[in-house]
């Protein structure tokens, strides 16, 4: 099976990428592989304890595209800046299924993909 992968650097609610990559990922996942890559302030996506109003929760449905079989990892580097630390990977302010990683991580699934979709302005 092909790989898909999605490189995403805006925050939760400051634009639609989180939501487009979502619907992308999603559809995608019927026929590839999904890496998603959280880089700068995409890093707040899987926050735990999001109660947006008007919007939906979007570190639950990147959950869900975890729980799905989506590999989503986010940059250790752009965490630390912002607070979030690891523990081999895993940080208890980041919802299960999302992993702090290098930047090594996502040299490798860019170099194992056959699709980059990047989500940036």
């Amino acid at each position: 099976m092909k790989t898909i992968t999605f490189v995403i650097t805006d925050g939760p609610y400051i634009s639609g990428y989180a939501d487009i990559a979502y619907k992308i990922a999603k559809a995608a996942l019927k026929k590839y592989h999904v890496n998603i890559f959280l880089y700068l302030d995409a890093v707040h996506i899987p926050k735990i304890g999001q109660n947006p109003a008007f919007f939906a929760n979007v570190g639950e449905i990147f959950q869900e595209l975890a729980r799905e079989g989506a590999r989503i990892e986010a940059c250790l580097r752009c965490s630390n800046a912002r607070g979030y630390q690891s523990k081999e990977g895993l940080c208890e302010d980041f919802l299960p299924g999302i992993k702090i990683t290098s930047l090594n991580n996502f040299a490798q699934m860019l170099l194992e993909c056959e699709k980059v979709v990047a989500l940036s302005r």
